[in-house]
């Protein structure tokens, strides 16, 4: 049975240039911290990408994940977001065993879950669907029974909802964008 990743979510702004994810990694695997699922990607601000990692451990081991990543010269802000109002999400594709047969069936269970067939072979399926961690667990243990040939999950990528992420986290001046500025009133 797969299970969903659990975890403490933290959520990193760091520089977009070559071996920060090797430096990054190489600090966890020192300090023998396991990174369940780690995303990353560009954000908002120019030459800076925020990196997701879903970490085991309790409030102690995130405090020492933390000061660590402080510690990376390329790492610009780190945020514990585990127990704040997130939306997270993660992408999978998963490659079905389909025959004339079971087709239609493995279109109803796709249209249940309102995933996607993007891809469809002679004997296969390639089904994409986007969600929390327990809707993809639920369609993976759906599918099983008509033969998963491979599977990939790119892991969890979360946002703290609203502008909650504003209030007392801002960025330094010199990388602020209008874009990622908070939301200002305008007095008439």
């Amino acid at each position: 049975m797969v299970k969903a990743v659990k975890g403490r979510t933290i959520s990193a702004l760091v520089e977009d240039k070559p071996g920060v994810l090797t430096r990054v990694s190489g600090m966890f695997r020192r300090r023998g911290f396991n990174i369940s699922s780690l995303a990353v990607g560009h954000s908002e601000i120019p030459n800076l990408s925020r990196m997701t990692f879903v970490v085991q451990g309790d409030d102690g081991v995130v405090e020492q994940v933390t000061k660590q990543l402080y510690k990376l010269v390329d790492v610009v802000r780190v945020n514990d977001i585990s127990e704040d109002a997130i939306i997270s999400r993660e992408l999978a594709l998963i490659k079905i065993k389909a025959t004339p047969e079971n087709r239609a069936e493995i279109i109803q269970v796709v249209d249940i879950f309102r995933a996607n067939i993007v891809d469809v072979a002679s004997d296969t399926v390639v089904i994409e669907v986007t969600g929390d961690e327990e809707k993809i667990d639920a369609l993976i243990q759906m599918l099983k029974p008509f033969g998963i040939r491979e599977m990939m999950r790119t892991g969890r990528v979360a946002m703290v909802r609203g502008s909650v992420a504003t209030e007392g986290k801002s960025l330094p001046t010199d990388l602020a964008t209008p874009e990622s500025a908070p939301d200002v009133e305008a007095v008439p």
